[in-house]
């Protein structure tokens, strides 16, 4: 099995509009923004829930806890 490449901050930044995200757990969902998605996992943060990984299948591509918070800031959400 293929590992998920991790991409530079540079790169998620870049791709925060793009459809074709979600999260680990969503199931066949593939029509949210990886910017949604953020939102969401930034939500679920501040809840004190663990956020799930997000994932874009067609390119192997997953954004774990440290991008999210990354990517968190980036939007000036409160980490």
């Amino acid at each position: 099995m293929e590992q998920k490449k991790h991409l530079s901050f540079d790169e998620l930044v870049a791709l925060l509009p793009s459809l074709g995200w979600q999260t680990s757990n969503s199931g066949a969902v593939k029509d949210r923004s990886l910017e949604e998605l953020v939102k969401a996992a930034h939500e679920r943060h501040q809840k004190g829930e663990v956020p799930d990984a997000i994932v874009r299948a067609e390119n192997e591509i997953l954004l774990d806890l440290p991008e999210l918070q990354k990517l968190w800031i980036h939007l000036g959400l409160p980490f």
